[in-house]
């Protein structure tokens, strides 16, 4: 018997690719693993029922502490972004392949499948994980060069009940830390998005009252809300909900592909906008100026490769050592004011805080407003000799 084992989502790519694995590939058993790093309940339930009803075998991980623990406490203390993409999709898919892999592994099954097309980056971070084992690789919305109207007309004929229309084809991506909206019209940068592909987030408005809240960290982690501690999971879904309310977290963006393709992105991230803000804040009030400047290197080469799914790079440990050692003196909080649409640092404290407020004070006598005369003299000194020079 011919098995192979699907990373599933429930959607309409890895839905329409069950019958496909059968009709086309020739495969007698389908099993599909649904891994769980934060999609909202009713996603879980309706992809796990579509499996059932689709696949052979059906597996659901729960991953959502792990995804915290492992992916997302490292992505804040690198402060992840990637062209102001804040890496949702991208730091999720190691872990949703790397779940796959091992029921493979448990069951036997020497076939790998996923549902990304060859367009996007999804494919490449798939398979740094799935070329790591000895599994064969199937990718069919690639292999057979489907378009997303005959996947919509397939899935239809093979009574594969999907919430995606030819008049409103978004392709939507979620987990705890975002969620991505592409597709149809939005493929038109000019094209303005209208208010119904957010799910996150209400219309930022300024007739909404500001909020705020403090966010408590430890080495760079986020252990507290208002005071309040509480884990990763809940402190994230939390903000979700609190920076939603605000319109907080909305990007609208033309991203550079790992292929060189631009790509129109639409993605939602309250959560992840208020803790990698009050992260960066934190960092400047601890971190010394030679810290804060070669960190701004390393975390955009940790970002790049979580981009590109590289997580397993040897550079991307080699990163992670260093910005864990950095992150031993972000400790304190951060107050942060919610307000249509902007996650804005108001105040922030820390035990470690390379800060003097009776030093920089223009109150203060404990320095000498003397000593930095000698400063002066010879601050901008080279560009002034040249001048002289040039006379």
């Amino acid at each position: 018997m011919s098995e192979v084992v699907l990373a599933y989502s429930g959607g309409l790519d890895t839905s329409v690719c069950i019958p496909l694995l059968r009709e086309r590939y020739g495969f007698d058993k389908i099993v599909t693993v649904l891994v769980d790093v934060g999609q909202p309940r009713s996603d879980i339930e309706r992809g796990n029922l579509r499996a059932k009803l689709l696949a052979d075998e059906h597996y659901t991980v729960d991953a959502r502490m792990e995804f915290v623990e492992r992916f997302l406490f490292p992505l804040i203390k690198a402060n992840g972004s990637y062209e102001g993409y804040v890496l949702g999709t991208a730091i999720a898919r190691p872990l949703i392949a790397s779940k796959s892999a091992e029921i493979a592994e448990r069951l036997g099954i020497k076939n790998l499948a996923h549902g990304c097309t060859g367009r996007g980056n999804d494919q490449l971070r798939f398979e740094a994980i799935f070329r790591a084992t000895d599994c064969r690789v199937i990718a069919p919305m690639r292999e057979l060069d489907l378009s997303r109207e005959w996947e919509i007309d397939y899935a239809r004929e093979h009574g594969i009940d999907v919430p995606v229309t030819k008049d409103k084809p978004w392709s939507i991506d979620e987990n705890i830390w975002s969620r991505s909206i592409e597709g149809g019209k939005l493929e038109d940068p000019y094209f303005e998005p209208p208010e119904e592909i957010y799910g996150w987030t209400k219309t930022p408005s300024s007739d909404r009252s500001a909020q705020v809240v403090e966010i408590g960290f430890k080495e760079g982690v986020p252990v507290s809300l208002d005071g309040k501690e509480m884990n990763g999971l809940e402190l994230i879904e939390m903000l979700n909900q609190i920076g939603g309310e605000h319109g907080v977290g909305r990007t609208d963006m033309i991203e550079d592909r790992v292929m060189g393709l631009k790509a129109r992105e639409n993605y939602e991230h309250p959560a992840a906008t208020i803790l990698l803000t009050a992260h960066k804040d934190l960092e400047r009030l601890v971190l010394s100026r030679n810290e804060l400047r070669f960190k701004v290197m390393v975390d955009e080469f940790w970002s790049e490769l979580a981009y590109m799914g590289l997580v397993e790079d040897p550079l991307y440990a080699d990163l992670n050592a260093f910005i864990d050692q950095s992150q031993k003196r972000v400790n304190g909080s951060v107050r942060m004011k919610l307000f249509c649409g902007s996650a804005i640092p108001v105040g922030r404290q820390s035990p470690d805080a390379l800060y003097s407020q009776d030093m920089v004070s223009f109150d203060s006598q404990t320095l000498s407003q003397k000593d930095a005369e000698g400063f002066a003299k010879y601050h901008g000194f080279q560009a002034r000799l040249l001048k002289r020079k040039e006379r």
